[in-house]
Order: structure tokens, then sequence, then C-alpha cells
């Protein structure tokens, strides 16, 4: 009778254990881990976010501006970088303030993973037209089930990886899939662009607009341009930016809030070069050329 007692017990505790884990495991955590992707907590908490452009291979440089602005934009579609030159900067000063977001060359997924591997929290892919190259650089971008990164080598584990924070479950919400639509083309299909998951941001490249279109920015056509594109990414719900820092306030900002250059978010200023006064924000240290608010 005992032994009959303790079987029903010993049954009934398992069971009540049973439905106890089942409830865990279906109820949904109430508070996510905090983003360590710090210019995509800026951009979901409503900030505006700038950047420096970092066109060359130059540690010091690069790790000098990183503690002053939101996100630095590493050019690897128009510069003649390396990829190990980019990992070697973003590995030298990972934590400086500065989130590391990638301009690849296009929506490929070699440079997409090789970028990713490199450390990079963010990729930005120019000359996005048509919603499969869309589709292509949400894909390449994130692990499954939302992607098909591939899991590999690169320094990105030992920078993000990192004080119990779990990389592989943990990048899809930290990576920041930035796209820019340049042309006509890209604005007739601007909705379907923005509207593929895990796209986070479609900025206009401002310069290659006119490149595209034929249309200056003095034209009203152009900016009909730039209107229906910020337009269609507001009605998809996603996020608006304008690589033209200069348009960041104005008639013509049109709540953009992302920007390639722009401001310091602490006020500091790159030093002037020899016998010049001070640089604007987002001037290039002596020796180079500014990049321009226009361009891209």
């Amino acid at each position: 009778m005992r032994r009959t007692l303790a079987i029903v017990v010993c049954l009934i505790l398992a069971v009540a254990v049973l439905g106890v884990l089942a409830t865990a495991q279906q109820a949904p955590s109430s508070t996510k881990a905090p983003l360590y992707n710090t210019a995509k907590a800026k951009l979901l908490a409503g900030k505006r976010v700038f950047s420096f452009t970092q066109s060359n291979f130059d540690v010091a440089d690069y790790c000098e501006r990183a503690k002053h602005y939101d996100f630095v934009w590493i050019e690897m579609q128009h510069s003649t970088m390396s990829i190990k030159e980019a990992e070697t900067m973003i590995g030298a000063c990972p934590y400086a303030g500065a989130t590391p977001i990638i301009r690849v060359p296009d929506a490929m997924e070699f440079h997409i993973q090789q970028a990713t591997d490199a450390g990079a929290l963010g990729i930005i892919v120019p000359t996005v037209d048509d919603v499969e190259r869309s589709r292509d650089a949400a894909k390449w971008s994130h692990y499954p089930p939302l992607g098909r990164r591939s899991t590999g080598g690169g320094q990105y584990m030992r920078l993000w990886g990192i004080n119990g924070v779990n990389y592989r479950n943990t990048i899809n919400d930290n990576m920041l899939v930035i796209l820019m639509l340049e042309s006509p083309t890209a604005a007739a299909n601007a909705f379907d662009i923005a509207s593929v998951p895990g796209i986070d941001v479609c900025i206009t490249g401002n310069g290659d607009i006119t490149n595209f279109s034929g249309f200056p920015n003095t034209d009203d056509k152009y900016w009909d341009i730039v209107k229906k594109i910020h337009d269609d990414v507001i009605r998809a719900g996603k996020i608006w930016g304008q690589a033209a820092a200069a348009n960041a306030d104005g008639p013509h900002s049109y709540d953009a809030r992302l920007f390639q250059n722009g401001p310091s978010n602490d006020g500091w200023k790159p030093p002037a070069p020899a016998g010049r006064g001070p640089a604007p924000a987002g001037a290039a240290p002596a020796g180079r050329p500014r990049p321009s608010l226009t361009s891209a």
C-alpha cells in the first residue's frame, strides 16, 4: 500500500514539474537584453544618429573619432580598403563608442559574410533598386531562421560574444541593415523594398539621385523622388534617413534619423589641417579630402 502511494505521489509531482517547465518554455520573456548595437538602440528610441566616414586604413584616426560619433561608416564601396584593414580597425577599439557599420559594394553573400565576421554590427547596401536585392541584404545579414548567414571564423565572437552574451542568439536583434535607395527605379519600388523583413533603415543616396535621375537638388523633381521614397519607407514601418547630413534639418529633412557624416555627439571637432582654422564637423584629417555631404 505504501509503495503504491509513493508511486502515485511521484507521478503527481512529475506531472506538476512538467507543467511548470512547459509554462516557462511557452511564456515569452517580458524583457530583452539591452542591445550592444548602440546606434540601433538610439534609432529604436526615436533618436537621430550621425557618423564619420572611414575610407582609409588608419587605426589611430579611427579610434579617436569613434569616441565622438554614433556610428562609423566604414567605406568599402568607394574605397580600396581591404576587409582585413577594416577588421583591424574594428578590433582595435570596438567599445570606443561608435558602432562599426560597413558599406559593402553589393548584397552578395561573400561581402556581407566577411563584413559580419569582421565584427560589423551593421551593413549598408548601396544602389538597391528592387526587392530581390533587399531580400539578399536581409538574408545574408542574419542567421536562421530570419536569414541564411553561415557560422564560421572571425573576430566577431571575441568582440561581442563576451560577458555572458550569446552572440549567435542575440546578433539578429543587434544587426542593423541599411539600404540605400538612389534612383527613380528605387523610388518606384520603395514600398516593396522597405517591407522586406530584416530591413531596418532605408536612406536616400542624395548624390546618386542626381546621378541616376539627371535632376539636381535644386529641381522640384529631385525632391519628388526623395519624398516618394520617404513616404513609402514610413508606410512600410521602417526608419528613414538620408546620406546627406546637410539635410538633417530644414524643409527637406522629412524626419530623417540616420545620416552619413554630420556633427559629433559631444561637440568634438576633428583637428584642423596645419595653418587653417577649425575643421567643420565631419571633416577629414589633414591630407584627406572631406567626404561630400551630398555624395554616396
